[in-house]
């Protein structure tokens, strides 16, 4: 498998470095040693993907052919037929270390210089679409090539360098151009067409040069000669660049970045020293020489107890000066710091690019170790050989690691994310799925038994799982309610036993049901073959609702979390801490994908539940869930205020009815019922708006434009749908009080006070409508 691979990576180096070989006329011998140079840098990608496929095909293989249920007959467990291969991949990650300390360096320094050496063989062939071409002073960009061998050109453009060899003094743009000279020729022939030539201008006077100046010219035809007999003799053996950071071991990557740290130490010392001598604090400490009359003016001022405005100590014509000073020293400052904000952020890439070239050493035989304790334990687990399935997943995993390791360490170039974890990030993500992989085959269980990974973080979160316990307990013969039960007959024991739950019965009236019904000579067993024992679909019912809570409860802790730590990373990014702010940014993408997943769990659950009770699905529901996403908190106690109402529980335990119930009308429960919906979504909507706009203001200081403009137009569209689903309560309110005439009034204060606080104002208008009406819910 390992030489499959490198077979496959070898072909694509090769498509990919076609134009620089082709062409050229280079030996055998020196194709050779091109492929031999990249070789070894295509290891980091062969030697992680071999060890994941292999130990996928051939633990897979085993599991296929009943191998390991062969070994566990013999008392074989999975870690010992696992202990050999275990201490040679640990071997191999060592030798993986020493092999990318010491040979992956020689072939970066090799291959970069032969490529270089190779393309000034053939300075022509160098000059690639849509990219500039450096070929000795001439920088040349062609955005098409066209005709035989590609000697037509379409929109030229060239820089040429100036007499220091470094700044770009003249450039010319053409339409169109050809390539003119033979194959043999030592003159590289360019003739261009209907173009524009630029060349730059240095007046004597210093204000002048402020304007950059430059003479423009015209031409139909513009012919360039590039002399190339300096390229005849290259030298492919010339190894003269050695010091580019993945040319380098541990130690010169060590002795680097103290070099590069303390470059950095002295630019912002140097940095430092010029912002102390351009702000001309020195040099202001002297007396200003003032008049006789200046002098008779001043009065003597007490420095150290004095708190006025520090320009008042000084006279006229030196607040002046001050000003004057202050004014010159900001802008020289400014212009100093902008010049070298470049450097610096150059030089903070560089130091970066050493850290991770450093870390990918150590970590690239890690790597290797956990991917084989993935690969190995998911063979077993998915019981599959061979190359179908097992190179699909394997694919997939190693795209997943390889592509979080570049997006980690293109981040941690730029400045945005930390380059010592960025090194490591691919390899700790798969660290907890290793764990949990070696877990689940070593206890021969399947990857995802029934909720897989939510059951998983239910326990890391201890959730609980409802258990009903038994409970035996009887009344005493000598009880009042004994007597009570005793007196009734046999058919309406049997439904307390039966729905004691949905009457809100304590489970002592059941159990003294049942012995009374034992008494009277009908067995359990009779009642549970009559289906009489116990009213299955309530106790569905219970399960479902059960099921449906913990799932709910996941979810708004994944919710609590996952809130937070966005708003946290993001502000940390825009402000004082970017790589803590990224990391934070990245948990909390994490676990916003875990709550989305719950969250659907989660409706899924509830939308059975609501089947089984032969609620089914409406309009509102759909909305209410679409709009609580955003605040998941508001839809939880909204939830579990539907499962009071669908399970009865608002009825005490004690079967003690309310005795201050008013029975309303078919009407008024209608009225009642719109304003328990339209209640539900105004404090959705109003939550939903508010937090929105508090998000505004954080999302506009800390410079978040696209989620600044999105938070404020969503807030505004929230608290619109708000004022129009509070109109419609109000108008249910008013409806109700005006069809029950029962003496109560409206709640006008109430009503006010919620147009600005309807969070408040929400629970107290539910408790009023309570007491004035003597319902236990609003449902009822």
């Amino acid at each position: 498998m390992f030489v499959i691979l490198i077979l496959i990576f070898i072909l694509q180096t090769l498509w990919l470095y076609i134009k620089e070989l082709a062409g050229k006329d280079l030996d055998l011998p020196v194709i050779a040693k091109f492929l031999m140079y990249f070789l070894p840098k295509l290891i980091p990608l062969i030697l992680p993907l071999t060890i994941l496929l292999s130990s996928i095909m051939v633990f897979g293989s085993f599991a296929e052919n009943y191998e390991f249920a062969a070994m566990k007959s013999t008392g074989i467990s999975l870690q010992r037929a696992m202990s050999g291969l275990s201490i040679f991949i640990v071997g191999l990650a060592i030798t993986t270390f020493f092999f990318s300390n010491n040979v992956i360096p020689w072939a970066e320094l090799n291959s970069y210089n032969l490529r270089r050496n190779i393309a000034k063989l053939k300075p022509a062939m160098a000059i690639a679409e849509g990219q500039f071409n450096e070929i000795n002073n001439y920088n040349i960009k062609v955005e098409k090539k066209s005709g035989e061998n590609d000697k037509f050109l379409e929109d030229v453009t060239i820089h040429i360098k100036g007499s220091d060899g470094r700044k770009n003094a003249t450039t010319i743009k053409s339409k169109t151009g050809e390539l003119a000279s033979r194959k043999d020729s030592d003159v590289l022939k360019l003739i261009l067409y209907n173009g524009n030539y630029y060349s730059d201008v240095t007046p004597s006077k210093p204000e002048e040069r402020k304007k950059i100046p430059f003479a423009k010219s015209s031409f139909e035809k513009y012919i360039i000669n590039i002399d190339l007999s300096e390229m005849d003799n290259v030298d492919l053996d010339d190894k003269s660049y050695t010091d580019k950071y993945n040319m380098l071991n541990i130690r010169g990557l060590n002795k680097a970045i103290d070099s590069i740290e303390n470059r950095k130490a002295d630019s912002y010392g140097n940095l430092s020293k010029i912002l102390i001598q351009r702000s001309s604090v020195a040099t202001k400490q002297s007396v200003v020489k003032t008049t006789e009359s200046e002098v008779e003016k001043e009065q003597p001022i007490d420095s150290i107890n004095y708190s006025g405005s520090i320009l008042d100590l000084f006279n006229t014509r030196k607040k002046l000066e001050l000003i004057e000073s202050a004014s010159r020293g900001i802008t020289s400052a400014q212009q100093i710091i902008s010049s070298k904000k470049t450097s610096f952020k150059r030089e903070k890439t560089e130091l970066n690019k050493h850290y991770i070239s450093l870390h990918e050493k150590f970590a690239l035989g890690f790597a290797c170790i956990i991917l084989f304790f993935v690969g190995a334990p998911l063979g077993a687990l998915i019981r599959k050989g061979g190359i179908g399935l097992p190179m699909v997943i394997a694919i997939l995993l190693f795209l997943t690691y390889h592509f979080i390791g570049i997006f980690a360490t293109n981040s941690a170039k730029n400045g945005s994310f930390n380059p010592i974890l960025a090194t490591w990030f691919s390899t700790l993500i798969l660290l907890p799925l290793s764990i949990f992989l070696t877990k689940r085959a070593t206890a021969d269980r399947k990857i995802f038994e029934g909720d897989g990974l939510f059951e998983f973080l239910k326990n890391v979160f201890r959730i609980k799982k409802k258990e009903t316990k038994k409970d035996t307990s009887t009344f005493d013969i000598s009880d009042t309610e004994y007597d009570a039960l005793n007196s009734y007959d046999n058919n309406k024991l049997i439904n307390i036993a039966k729905n004691h739950k949905e009457f809100g019965y304590k489970t002592i009236y059941r159990n003294t049901a049942l012995a009374i019904l034992n008494k009277r000579g009908i067995t359990n067993e009779q009642l549970k073959f009559s289906g009489d024992f116990t009213n299955r679909e309530y106790e569905q019912t219970i399960t479902l609702k059960n099921k449906f809570e913990e799932d709910a409860k996941l979810t708004l802790i994944l919710y609590v979390l996952a809130y937070p730590i966005t708003i946290i990373g993001g502000v940390f990014k825009n402000n004082w801490f970017p790589s803590l702010g990224v990391s934070l940014l990245i948990v909390g993408i994490i676990f916003w994908g875990l709550f989305i997943a719950s969250f659907i769990k989660t409706v899924v659950g509830e939308t059975n539940y609501r089947k089984h009770v032969g609620k089914g699905i409406n309009v509102n529901y759909v909305l209410l869930h679409v709009l609580g996403i955003p605040l998941y908190f508001v839809v939880y106690f909204l939830q579990k205020e539907e499962l009071k109402k669908d399970l009865n529980l608002g009825i005490t335990e004690s079967n003690n009815i309310n005795e201050k119930n008013i029975e309303l009308d078919r009407a008024s429960k209608v009225i009642l019922k719109n304003y328990h919906d339209h209640s539900k979504f105004t404090i959705v909507l109003y939550s939903v708006g508010i937090v929105l706009f508090f998000l505004f203001f954080i999302f506009k200081n800390n410079k978040l434009p696209q989620l600044e403009l999105a938070s404020i137009q969503l807030s505004i569209v929230s608290l619109v749908l708000f004022v129009i689903y509070y109109i419609k309560s109000i108008l249910n309110i008013k409806q109700l009080y005006n069809r029950t005439k029962n003496g109560k009034k409206p709640p006008i204060l109430l009503l006010i006070l919620g147009i600005i606080f309807y969070v408040i104002a929400y629970p107290l208008l539910g408790k009023k409508i309570k007491e004035d009406f003597g319902i236990n819910t609003l449902d009822s």
